[in-house]
């Protein structure tokens, strides 16, 4: 059940690779760079190698950029920002600059990625909590009718896919009262299906999952809530610095810049995201039809609240879950093993993900229910 990839040294076997992050690469993604770690642009110094003042990076910055804007569709009143630290310095990050002492923020509560955010807005000001879905196990998103904004909140955050549970918001949250503007963090479904992005003040997104490289950030701001910062901010934190700077303030993560600007002009190659929300929706449909189709399974998240990224179930117990887990991977279906705060299995298919994964996922589970039910 493993793919063959072919490179000009030899042929590698490559398995179907489930990780929830670092997730699939595309493989025309992995080709190219291949070339370009030797020689970027025929300059005969490599990517990795260039200054990150030089005129070679100043075109992958100046076309990551460009690619990212027409990719999401991202106004001209909006700030695109490459910043160190992954998503989770977000986390704090945001509350920090914009969330002043005695003011309310206002969170929605889905699950680990969620939970982190809003413990650490807590350490700048008030949280409040919007909708949870805690009492349930983090299987589902809030219902409309289950959110209480607070008065005035200053902004409004949500996670919009949760990697760990595999749920993820296929609406926008109802809207918030005042001048609140949405703060998403996308780091799990970034670029996996188009939205507006008019209707969000601050998405931040970790590259590991749908953009590329850990350790890299994809920062999408409107330009007036630059201007909403509420402190002094040290240097490598002020994102109103950092926009002026073009993310280069001091030295950027120029490999990760380089390898989501590949990945931008992939997903163009591909059709842009109208088609990719295709390819994913029909990929996560191959393995939902399955575990509906078998009593043996019991996906954890509500069905309306699927995610496209991240697939959660397990088997009748433990024993048969590990026996899942240790035969999937003989078979070239690697990483499935699920998170440790709720167990079973989860398979994450980002956008890089091949469609014949998913059938040979799906076809093992016929097999496994069969031989274990």
């Amino acid at each position: 059940m493993t793919s063959v990839a072919t490179n000009d040294l030899n042929t590698v076997k490559r398995a179907f690779n489930f990780s929830a992050g670092p997730g699939v690469v595309p493989e025309e993604v992995i080709r190219r760079t291949q070339e370009d770690l030797w020689s970027l642009f025929g300059s005969g110094v490599g990517v990795l190698e260039h200054s990150h003042r030089g005129k070679e990076f100043d075109r992958v910055l100046e076309e990551a950029i460009a690619d990212c804007r027409r990719v999401g569709n991202i106004p001209d009143n909006y700030q695109v920002m490459f910043l160190q630290g992954g998503a989770t310095s977000q986390c704090y990050q945001v509350p920090m600059a914009f969330l002043a002492e005695g003011e309310t923020a206002d969170y929605f509560h889905t699950g680990k990625w969620a939970s982190d955010s809003l413990a650490e807005a807590k350490r700048f000001g008030h949280v409040h909590i919007a909708g949870s879905s805690e009492e349930t196990s983090f299987d589902r998103i809030p219902d409309d009718a289950d959110v209480t904004y607070s008065a005035n909140p200053k902004y409004v955050h949500f996670t919009s896919n949760n990697t760990i549970m595999g749920t993820e918001w296929h609406r926008m949250p109802k809207s918030p009262p005042g001048d609140a503007w949405f703060v998403c963090d996308a780091s799990s479904d970034i670029f996996s299906r188009p939205i507006d992005v008019t209707k969000y003040g601050f998405i931040y997104a970790g590259g590991q999952k749908n953009l590329g490289p850990a350790g890299t950030v994809l920062v999408i701001v409107r330009d007036d809530i630059l201007e909403k910062q509420v402190r002094d901010l040290p240097w490598m934190l002020d994102y109103q610095l950092q926009a002026k700077k073009q993310s280069r303030y001091n030295t950027p993560p120029t490999f990760g810049i380089y390898l989501m600007g590949q990945v931008f002009k992939w997903i163009e190659e591909q059709g842009g995201l109208a088609e990719i929300e295709k390819i994913n929706q029909a990929k996560a449909k191959v393995v939902y039809d399955t575990l509906d189709s078998l009593d043996f399974y019991k996906p954890h998240a509500r069905e309306i609240d699927r995610s496209m990224m991240n697939i959660t179930f397990n088997t009748p117990s433990d024993e048969l879950n590990k026996k899942f887990i240790a035969e999937a991977d003989e078979q070239g279906l690697v990483n499935l093993k699920g998170h440790r705060s709720i167990g079973g299995m989860r398979a994450s298919m980002y956008n890089a993900f091949p469609h014949a994964g998913a059938e040979a996922l799906a076809s093992f589970m016929k097999d496994f229910a069969q031989q274990n039910g």
